[in-house]
């Protein structure tokens, strides 16, 4: 029972003739025949009486003609749907962010991407950099928003840079130096630090020590949180001050200072980053979005 002998069988029922069910169907009668005379024997039944003067349809086959009706209609959604996950518009898509770095833009990027493929499924997830590359390991997520992967497995994504972020002095408000616009990183070398933990952004560590050395000292580092946003409320709570990327700022800062580095120009870029071996469409789609708004996005984020 295939789709042509279906719409032969119900191009007969719709006009009650072999004749003119050929000519609907721009073939010729016999063929028509032959539709109806295979579909008869593989079901065992009668599908039509026929006499020399009309056609008429039997119980059998007005069963048949609801089914068929249905599985017609299934055919040509199934042919729909089919396109439409070809073309990115149908599916699934899980993305995973490092919270600092895109909680400015990473709700408008999402609705931009609703805006065109509204019958995508998106979830998004809150995830470290390690937490990132488990779950692209597991196969959890589609797309990742980080800091540039190790080189081990770098060579197993695609990456695109999304901006360019740059580190900062953060500070208590009451800090002797809260009403510094920028500093020299040396002006910090007697208060204890708070520094990002290495195991999640390993450059980003050693990008901050090296500094301090070259300013001629090392850091007193009496923390090392996992969350930026708990960097953030360790220096608002004035624990210690920190070095950490500008972007920090749009996390929840109040009783921060925010200090340019005389003579720093570390970039901290962000990526956005899918498996090599990803051939979503879903997520190629997301990925031309996102990089259609790296100016706003650019221009959001600059100090």
């Amino acid at each position: 029972m295939d789709i042509k002998t279906l719409k032969s069988f119900m191009a007969v029922a719709k006009h009650q003739s072999f004749s003119e069910a050929a000519r609907e169907l721009y073939t010729v009668q016999p063929a028509i025949s032959r539709h109806i005379s295979s579909l008869e024997t593989e079901l065992g039944v009668v599908l039509f009486n026929r006499t020399s003067r009309e056609v008429t349809i039997t119980p059998a086959g007005e069963q048949l003609l609801k089914d068929a009706a249905v599985i017609l209609s299934l055919a040509e959604q199934a042919k729909t749907q089919v396109k439409r996950a070809h073309d990115g518009q149908v599916g699934t898509l899980n993305i995973a962010h490092l919270s600092s770095a895109c909680l400015t833009f990473m709700a408008t990027l999402v609705r931009s991407y609703k805006e065109k493929f509204p019958h995508v499924h998106v979830s998004l997830f809150e995830m470290t950099v390690t937490e990132q590359i488990e779950a692209f390991n597991n196969d959890r997520i589609d797309i990742g928003f980080s800091r540039p992967l190790p080189s081990a497995i770098a060579n197993d994504f695609v990456s695109h840079s999304i901006y360019i972020d740059k580190l900062v002095a953060i500070v208590n408000q009451s800090h002797a130096l809260a009403d510094q616009q920028t500093i020299d990183l040396a002006q910090l070398k007697d208060d204890k630090f708070i520094i990002f933990n290495r195991d999640e952004a390993v450059g980003l560590f050693d990008e901050t020590i090296m500094l301090c050395k070259q300013a001629g000292f090392s850091p007193n580092i009496i923390s090392q949180p996992k969350h930026m946003q708990t960097l953030v409320t360790e220096v608002a709570a004035g624990l210690g001050v920190a070095i950490a990327p500008y972007c920090v700022r749009k996390l929840y800062s109040e009783g921060c200072h925010f200090m340019m580095l005389n003579n720093v120009s570390t970039h901290i870029p962000v990526h956005i980053q899918y498996k090599q071996s990803n051939n979503s469409a879903t997520a190629a789609a997301f990925v031309a979005v996102a990089l259609s708004a790296t100016d706003d996005i650019q221009q959001s984020m600059a100090y």
